[in-house]
Formats: C-alpha cells, sequence, structure tokens
C-alpha cells in the first residue's frame, strides 16, 4: 500500500504564551483526497495548517508526509512536497512583478534558466494570469491577487495544496473562477476555510476540528446535513443552502 499523503499522530502544540492550540490531534489524508478543515474561529485550524510544512514546530506528536516524517533534517525535501496558500495574499507577494514572485519560490529550490521560466509560465496559466505577469501585485485587484499567491505556490509543483480561507475577501465572480482552478488542479487538497458552501463545491470529505481536537470527520454531505453537530461547532449554513448530493 502506498503511505498517505498526510498522516498526523498525537499532535499537540502550545504557543510559547503558554496557549494550547492542539490536543493531540490524529489525521490520515491519501493522496488526490480533497479535505475541507472546518471549525470556528480559535479552533486550532491555521495552527494544524502551519505546521504541515514546518512552519511550526510540534511540542510533541509527529507529522509524516508521504511516508517522510518532518524533522529538521526533511524540512526542505517537505517545503517541496506541501503548499501553503496563506489567507492574505500580500504575505506571499512582495517582488515588483507577477512573474518575480512566481519564480520566487522555485529559485529557492534550486529551479532555474528555461525549467523556471517553462515553470512561471505554466503556473501563470494555470490561474489565468498570464497577461498580468509583469504588472505589480500592488496593482492587482484582491481576487487577482489571490489567484497570483496560488502561483507562487503551484509554480513549486507541490504533491500538497493546503489552502488558508480561500475564498475570504472576494466577490462572487472572483469568489467562482478561484473554485473552479482549484477544482482542475490533481493535488491532495486541504481547505481550511468558514465557507461551507465552498467546502461543499470543492472538497468530498470534512474533519471539524475545535478547541484543538478533531471531533467530527466524515464525507462532506453527512458533516453539512448535521445541523446538530454544526450548531454545536458555531458553524452555520446559509439560508436556503442545501447541501448537495454526492
Amino acid at each position: 500500500m502506498r503511505d498517505p499523503a498526510i498522516r498526523v499522530e498525537g499532535l499537540h502544540y502550545r504557543y510559547p504564551d503558554g496557549r494550547v492550540a492542539l490536543y493531540g490531534v490524529d489525521l490520515c489524508i491519501n493522496a488526490g483526497e480533497r479535505v475541507a478543515i472546518l471549525g470556528p474561529n480559535g479552533a486550532g485550524k491555521t495552527t494544524l495548517m502551519l505546521h504541515l510544512n514546518g512552519v511550526l514546530t510540534a511540542t510533541s506528536g509527529a507529522i509524516e508526509i508521504s511516508g517522510i516524517t518532518l524533522t529538521r533534517n526533511t524540512l526542505r525535501d517537505i517545503r517541496r512536497r506541501v503548499g501553503l496558500v496563506f489567507q492574505d495574499p500580500d504575505d506571499q507577494l512582495f517582488m515588483p512583478t507577477v512573474a518575480q514572485d512566481v519564480a520566487f519560490g522555485p529559485a529557492n529550490f534550486g529551479v532555474a534558466g528555461d525549467e523556471l521560466a517553462a515553470r512561471v509560465a505554466a503556473a501563470l496559466a494555470v490561474v489565468s494570469m498570464t497577461e498580468h505577469a509583469e504588472r505589480s501585485p500592488a496593482h492587482l485587484s484582491g481576487g487577482q491577487r489571490r489567484r497570483a499567491a496560488l502561483a507562487t505556490v503551484l509554480a513549486c509543483e507541490p504533491e500538497i495544496l493546503v489552502l488558508d480561507e480561500p475564498s475570504a475577501n472576494l466577490d462572487p465572480v472572483a469568489r467562482r473562477e478561484l473554485a473552479e482552478t482549484l477544482a482542475t488542479l490533481p493535488a491532495t487538497m486541504l481547505v481550511v476555510t468558514h465557507d461551507l458552501p465552498y467546502a461543499a463545491q470543492l472538497c468530498d470529505r470534512a474533519i471539524v476540528l475545535d478547541h484543538g481536537t478533531v471531533v467530527a470527520d466524515g464525507t462532506i454531505a453527512a458533516v453539512l446535513s448535521d445541523a446538530e453537530l454544526l450548531a454545536a461547532h458555531r458553524l452555520e449554513l446559509p439560508w436556503g443552502f442545501t447541501v448537495p448530493a454526492r
């Protein structure tokens, strides 16, 4: 059997101020799955996300990516495999042009010359940003910045994509366009979100996190149809939304 794309066992994390954010999280996610990570504010969702490529270091527990245990010695390899797309695109866009931002990650991993140019072109094409390659990120719309930030990660060709609130602050058209782009990507995908309809559109499985622990794990339809579960963890579907059958 192939190793799962992500295995998390007994993950605990305590912030330097003493606040415990994760209490023994266990997860197993197979290659190709699209999984929504749901939960109220302060549940530990973003903290979990930041562990998956070593931005944060666990207080205790273990993380494996494609069978490779995350350690100081494997960190560079893990970061090639796991791409994080942050909630705020400005956390990822800091170069004078979009193309330079997209080139930054793979160049850091040693990609150069024609291969680097090809990766930049391919990543921009996937997110429909080719015509904006030489523009300053500061002059893009919110939706364009979100797609440019995604391109900076795609250019590194990760096996796993982890997206933090990808639909936040997008207008309806930009929201739809980004969902259509994400739906075409072959990578294993974790979508950290409060946007339950967006989770239903993109994902087949949902994990609910609250107070630093996993409280539910099932199909997206089963989780979103459980009104008692949603209410207990401060999650709510928009008025009139019907959970689609899968």
